[in-house]
C-alpha cells in the first residue's frame, strides 16, 4: 500500500489528534468482534495507515513526518479511548517507525527502500535469541512471547544477548523480516485480547551485523543513524521513548473508562433505590480518577518536553532526571489499575457482566500492567537507591 492522499496534504498535530478522536467511536464499535478474533480488524489497521498515524514519528526520507513524541502519545490516548487495545499496537508498532532510525540507516533501506512506506514492524525484546557472531553478522535462533500486532506486520524486532568472555551481556534488538519467522498462536488472555500478542520463532537464520542495534548505544546516544537521521527526535533516549508507549494507552483506557461510568452513573438506579450519583464512593471515584488521568498527561508532557529542549541545544539530560522519569512512566499502569478498580467498585453488580462497557477497558488496564516495564517496584526501587548514593543499575533510560 502506498502513502494515502490523506497523508500527501500538510497536516498539524491537532488534525492527527482530531482524527484520532474521530476514530475511536468506530474502534469501540469494533471491540467485540476484535476480542473475539483476537487480532486488530485489517479495516482499523488501513484507518490508521489512511490518518497518518504511523508516520507520526517515522524519518522524513521515508514519508514521515517527525513529530515530536506528544503527538504520537496524544493520538494514542485518544486511540485508546476508543479500543485500549487498538491503542496497544499503535504504541508498540508505531514506536519502531522512530527506533529504526538508531540502526544503520541500510535498516531502514531494507523496511521501506522498495518504496512501500506503509510497512509495519513489530517486537517483541526478550533477551530470548541465541546469538552466534559469524562473518558479516550472527547467526540468530529462539522463540519469544507477546509480539502485538505482528499479524499486521512484515519486518519484527527482536532482543538477544551476545556474550564476550570477560565481558557483561551485550543486549542488542535484531531486525528479521517475516521470510525468516513462524508465528505461533499463543494469545488466549483476560485482557487485550485484540492486540494478537503472539509467540515468534525463529530457527537458525543470519541477521547482518546493520540489522542489529546495541543497548548500549541507545542510552549513550552514539546511534549509527546518527549521522542519517539528524532531528532532535532521534536523540532522545531510546528508553524513553519505548516505555511510554507501553505505559500511555492506559491513561486513554481509563479515561474512556470515567466517559462510560459518567454515562452510566448519572442515570443509574441500583436495585434497592440508591442512585449511582448520590453515593459518595462513585463521586470520590470518578473525580479522583479524573485528576490522575490529568496529571498524568501533564507529566508525559512536560518530560518530553524537557527532554527535546535538551536534545535541540545537544545537552544530555542527567541520570537522575532520566531514572525520574523513567519511574514515573512504571507508575502510569499502576495508578490507572487503582483507579479503573474503584470505578469498576463503584458500579455495583452491573459491573459483573460481561456486557458491562466499563469491563473492557478494567481487564484491559489490568492486563497492560503485566508488562515488565510497567512495574513501579523495580524502577522505584533503582531511583531511590540512586537517589540515596547506590549505583544505578537500570541503564533502559
Amino acid at each position: 500500500m502506498q502513502a494515502s492522499s490523506a497523508k500527501a496534504v500538510p497536516i498539524t498535530p491537532d488534525v492527527l489528534v482530531q482524527r484520532a478522536r474521530q476514530l475511536a467511536p468506530k474502534l469501540a464499535e469494533r471491540a467485540e468482534a476484535a476480542n473475539a478474533a483476537r487480532a486488530i480488524p485489517k479495516e482499523t489497521i488501513a484507518d490508521m495507515q489512511e490518518a497518518g498515524f504511523f508516520e507520526v514519528l517515522k524519518p522524513k526520507r521515508y514519508g514521515g513526518y517527525e513529530m515530536d513524541p506528544q503527538v504520537f502519545y496524544d493520538v494514542q490516548m485518544e486511540l485508546a479511548k476508543g479500543c485500549m487495545s487498538t491503542a496497544w499496537v499503535y504504541g508498540v508498532v508505531g514506536v519502531h517507525n522512530w527506533q529504526i532510525a538508531l540502526f544503520d540507516p541500510k535498516a531502514a533501506e531494507d523496511v521501506w527502500g522498495g518504496g512501500d512506506h506503509s510497512v509495519l514492524i513489530a517486537s517483541t525484546y526478550m533477551p530470548k535469541g541465541q546469538v552466534t557472531p559469524v562473518e558479516g553478522g550472527f547467526r540468530f535462533s529462539g522463540r519469544w512471547g507477546f509480539s502485538s500486532g505482528i499479524e499486521h506486520c512484515d519486518w519484527v524486532f527482536l532482543g538477544g544477548l551476545i556474550f564476550n568472555e570477560g565481558q557483561p551481556p551485550e543486549y542488542r534488538t535484531f531486525l528479521l523480516p517475516k521470510s525468516d519467522f513462524k508465528v505461533v498462536d499463543t494469545w488466549h488472555t483476560m485482557g487485550l485480547k485484540a492486540t494478537g500478542s503472539n509467540d515468534i520463532v525463529v530457527e537458525d537464520v543470519f541477521v547482518p551485523e546493520y540489522r542489529t542495534h546495541k543497548a548500549s548505544d541507545g542510552f549513550m546516544g552514539t546511534n549509527p543513524g546518527r549521522d542519517t537521521f539528524t532531528a532532535p527526535l532521534y536523540q532522545l533516549p531510546f528508553g524513553q521513548i519505548f516505555v511510554r508507549a507501553v505505559s500511555t494507552a492506559a491513561i486513554g483506557g481509563l479515561e474512556g473508562m470515567i466517559e462510560c461510568f459518567k454515562e452510566f452513573g448519572g442515570n443509574w438506579t441500583g436495585n434497592m433505590g440508591a442512585k449511582t450519583s448520590e453515593q459518595v464512593p462513585a463521586q470520590m471515584a470518578v473525580a479522583n480518577a479524573s485528576v490522575a488521568a490529568d496529571e498524568m498527561r501533564l507529566a508525559l508532557d512536560r518530560n518530553f518536553t524537557e527532554l527535546k529542549a535538551a536534545a535541540v541545544k545537544g545537552e544530555p539530560v542527567s541520570v537522575e532526571r532520566r531514572l525520574h522519569f523513567r519511574y514515573q512512566a512504571a507508575q502510569v499502569v499502576d495508578r490507572c489499575c487503582e483507579h479503573a478498580y474503584k470505578l469498576h467498585s463503584a458500579c455495583g453488580g452491573r459491573g459483573i457482566f460481561t456486557d458491562f462497557p466499563l469491563v473492557r477497558f478494567f481487564t484491559d488496564i489490568l492486563s497492560a500492567r503485566a508488562h515488565y516495564a510497567n512495574n513501579p517496584d523495580v524502577f522505584g526501587r533503582n531511583f531511590g537507591g540512586a537517589l540515596l548514593g547506590r549505583e544505578n543499575t537500570d541503564f533502559f533510560i
